[in-house]
């Protein structure tokens, strides 16, 4: 079996008083620092993701733009350091538009998802020009439309399609296939493409699907790649479209376990580059320019849970539980989705015999179970415990639940760590209460 580490983050090493160390950063200091629960986020691991993407798709494909899909997660010191990677952000709510325009983003590589865009939210894209608006239905179409005309100018907009593909993922995380909340179904699109040529505050300059997520086939990405591209053909016969921009979504898998294998992104970058100059070669269509969206497969990676184990509890010939002070507050995905993790005692890394537990966490649910079967050394009250592959979709969907207070962060790098976001107190947590 494969070393733990390997799906730690990249600067991951163990020091001689057997503790796990990440960006030069004792992890057992940073929890006596700045308690846990607390996520840790490796710098280096994050700039390396960014830059393995752009090159891999440019080196493919030039004319290629990578944005950073904000919904695994997303913060001002991130949302930073996107830009000064290169990155474009995709966004999927107000909230996330406004974090990008507080660190003075450019908005001209920002583009907007999302199935039910508010007034409000549209209003503020156009007034601080945003670079596409995604559109996902004619209600959709109509108002932007509407909107751009009361601001004085014209968006430039995709068309969210559904290529009915099933990308074999979890259901909920499905997105692409014909029932879906998301965009106009293939059916459907050729009166929404004519509907959106006719908008006079509207440019159609692209077209997006998006398949899922933790996608660990390439077929689809070609199979969808070529759906829509044959789709585009006809409507470039039928009504004149140009096709300008396309995406075909991310959706690109991160390993969250060390025997679990993942493609590469050097494999999703050949499938779809090549899929895509396939296509337009074999059907006359001019190369647009290409974006893609990866979220989970480049924050990943490089986030950590620490936590503290508390209470140990042994039912005799059932089950062993360690319980830790956070849990699906701080990380909802086991208990939504089945999500799989493993995890190590952090303060004494190399240990000789092992048993087996469920570690789970403090809340007020039977669900509440982080790792339902994880091996660890005789655990003890006081012990940090080190789950690794959570930097997406744990704290973008974090909670208060229970009264719980939402954990510090910290970006480590060189031996030194930065506190990105601190934990919240009592009183943030009533802040908006009244009596």
């Amino acid at each position: 079996m494969a070393s733990p580490l390997v799906i730690f983050p990249e600067t991951t090493e163990v020091n001689p008083k057997g503790h796990l160390v990440i960006g030069g950063c004792d992890l057992v200091e940073l929890a006596a620092e700045f308690g846990t629960p607390l996520y840790i986020f490796d710098e280096t691991t994050l700039r390396r993701k960014c830059a393995q993407f752009l090159g891999e798709f440019t080196q493919r494909y030039s004319n290629t733009l990578v944005i950073y899909a904000s919904k695994a997660f997303i913060n001002r010191a991130l949302a930073r350091l996107f830009h000064e990677e290169g990155l474009g952000l995709d966004v999927v709510s107000g909230g996330e538009l406004t974090i990008a325009h507080s660190v003075d983003f450019p908005m001209d590589k920002v583009y907007f998802h999302g199935n039910n865009k508010g007034t409000e939210e549209l209003k503020q894209a156009l007034y601080w020009g945003i670079g596409c608006i995604v559109v996902d239905n004619p209600q959709e179409l109509a108002t932007l439309d509407s909107l751009a005309q009361e601001a004085g100018v014209i968006q430039d907009i995709w068309l969210r399609l559904t290529p009915g593909i099933d990308p074999h993922t979890h259901a909920y995380i499905t997105t692409g296939v014909t029932d879906s909340k998301f965009g106009f179904p293939l059916a459907a699109a050729e009166v929404a493409l004519i509907q959106a040529q006719k908008a006079a505050h509207l440019n159609l300059v692209g077209l997006h699907f998006h398949l899922g997520s933790q996608i660990l086939e390439l077929e689809p990405y070609k199979k969808a790649i070529a759906v829509v591209l044959s789709w585009t053909k006809e409507m470039r016969k039928k009504h004149g479209f140009s096709l300008k921009e396309f995406s075909p979504g991310g959706g690109f898998a991160l390993q969250y376990l060390r025997d679990v294998s993942v493609p590469a992104t050097t494999d999703y970058a050949e499938a779809i580059t090549s899929a895509l100059v396939t296509q337009c070669q074999s059907l006359g269509l001019d190369l647009p320019q290409l974006i893609v969206e990866p979220g989970r497969a480049i924050i990943g990676q490089a986030g950590v849970a620490l936590y503290q184990v508390g209470v140990l509890k042994d039912v005799p010939g059932v089950r062993k539980y360690v319980a830790v002070d956070g849990g699906m507050a701080d990380n909802i995905r086991p208990a939504l989705y089945g999500a799989q993790y493993e995890g190590i005692i952090a303060n004494r890394v190399e240990g000789a015999s092992r048993e087996r537990f469920s570690l789970v966490g403090k809340f007020c649910e039977s669900g509440d179970v982080l790792i339902s079967d994880i091996e660890l050394t005789s655990p003890a009250p006081g012990d940090i415990i080190a789950i690794p592959a959570v930097g997406a979709y744990c704290l973008a969907m974090g909670s208060n639940y229970n009264a719980s207070l939402k954990p510090a962060i910290v970006l480590v790098r060189g031996g030194k760590a930065r506190l990105i976001r601190s934990r919240e107190t009592w009183e943030d947590l009533m802040r908006h209460d009244l009596l």
